[in-house]
C-alpha cells in the first residue's frame, strides 16, 4: 500500500479507501468482478474548485459578453444583466437549475463540435479570479490520485455532474483521464443538421436533462446500466447518487467531501446556495457516508500546493 494516494494524509479516510478496494478486489465474500467496479464522482466541488462560482458560469459570462457586444439591448435583460455585471448575489438568487439552464442555453445555435472547440479555447486562456491560474489547474490533486488508483484496480470511473456534459467532455480526457463517453451531465436538446456530406448536432435553447439530485440516479441507470459500488460527492445534489450506491447489495462506499479549508481552498457548506451541503452533512452518519475533510485528510489540495 506504500505509495498509494500520496496527497492523502494517513488516517481514517485514506485507510477506508485502501481497505475497501482491497476487500472487493481479493477473492472472498466481498469480491466484486472488475466489470462491476463502477465509481461515480461529482465534478464541481468534488473534482475541482467551484468557488466563487462554477467554472461553467464564468464560461457563460464570456459568451454573454460576446452576444451583448452584438446586441447591446441584452445588457438590460435578465439573466443577461446579472451575468454581464458579474452580480454574484443576483446569480445565486436565480437558483442552481436556472443558472445552469442559462449557461447551457446561451450556446444554442452552435454545433456540438464547434462548442467543444470554443470551450477548449476558453479553458486555454481563462483564469480563476482569485488564483489567476487556469481552471484546469484548479483540480484537486488527491482526487486525481484516487481516480488513477481506482482505475489501476480495475474500476471504471464516471463523472456524474449537474454541469454541462459537453463542457466537461472538452477537458475530461486530458485532465481527469476520463473519456467523453464516461461523462454524464446536464444537456440541452439537439437537432441533426444535414449539411450535405456532413451531419452535425446543433445545440438548441431547450433544456433536455438537468443532471442533479434524483436525475443523477436516473441518468446513471440510463447511461451506465449498473449500480455504482463507489460514489464521491460534495453537496446535497449528490445525495441521491450516493444513497443509490449504498443501497445495492454487497460491500460499497460513498464519500462526502467537506470544504473546511479556508487557507488552501474555501470553507463553506450551507451558505453556498448553488451547491448547498445541508442534509447530506447532517445525516452523513445515518446514511453511512464517510466524511472527507479537505483540511484534515488532504496533504495538498492542488498540484501547485506541493
Amino acid at each position: 500500500m506504500i505509495g498509494h494516494l500520496p496527497s492523502w494524509k494517513n488516517g481514517a479516510a485514506k485507510s477506508a479507501i485502501l481497505d475497501f478496494v482491497a476487500a472487493i478486489s481479493a477473492p472472498g465474500e466481498d469480491f466484486v468482478p472488475a466489470a462491476e467496479r463502477i465509481a461515480v464522482f461529482g465534478n464541481d466541488g468534488t473534482l475541482w474548485c467551484e468557488q466563487p462560482m462554477q467554472a461553467q458560469v464564468f464560461f457563460a459570462q464570456s459568451r454573454a459578453e460576446r452576444l451583448a457586444d452584438a446586441d447591446p439591448s441584452l445588457k438590460e435583460r435578465q439573466p443577461f444583466k446579472a451575468f454581464l455585471e458579474h452580480d454574484l448575489p443576483a446569480i445565486h438568487a436565480l437558483g442552481k437549475q436556472s443558472v445552469f439552464e442559462f449557461a447551457l442555453a446561451i450556446h444554442s445555435g452552435v454545433t456540438v463540435d464547434d462548442f467543444t472547440r470554443i470551450a477548449k479555447r476558453w479553458l486555454d486562456t481563462a483564469t480563476h479570479p482569485a488564483t489567476h491560474r487556469h481552471y484546469t489547474q484548479m483540480i484537486y490533486q488527491p482526487q486525481l490520485e484516487l481516480m488513477r488508483y481506482l482505475r489501476a484496480q480495475g474500476f471504471k470511473t464516471f463523472i456524474v455532474s449537474a454541469g454541462g456534459a459537453d463542457f466537461i467532455r472538452a477537458f475530461a480526457q486530458e485532465v481527469y483521464g476520463i473519456p467523453p463517453e464516461q461523462v454524464i451531465g446536464s444537456t440541452v436538446k439537439t437537432r441533426l443538421e444535414n449539411g450535405g456530406s456532413r451531419f452535425s448536432l446543433m445545440k438548441l435553447a431547450e433544456l433536455d436533462s438537468f443532471d442533479d439530485r434524483e436525475a443523477k440516479v436516473q441518468n446513471i441507470g440510463l447511461h451506465i446500466g449498473r449500480r455504482p459500488v463507489f460514489a464521491f460527492g460534495n453537496s446535497d445534489g449528490d445525495l441521491a447518487m450516493m444513497r443509490y450506491t449504498l443501497a445495492g447489495s454487497g460491500k460499497r462506499m460513498a464519500m462526502l467531501l467537506h470544504h473546511d479549508d479556508a487557507a488552501r481552498e474555501a470553507a463553506y457548506d450551507r451558505e453556498f446556495r448553488l451547491s448547498p451541503l445541508t442534509e447530506a452533512l447532517d445525516r452523513a452518519d445515518e446514511f453511512g457516508f464517510r466524511m472527507v475533510s479537505m483540511k484534515n485528510d488532504w496533504e495538498a489540495v492542488y498540484a501547485f500546493d506541493k
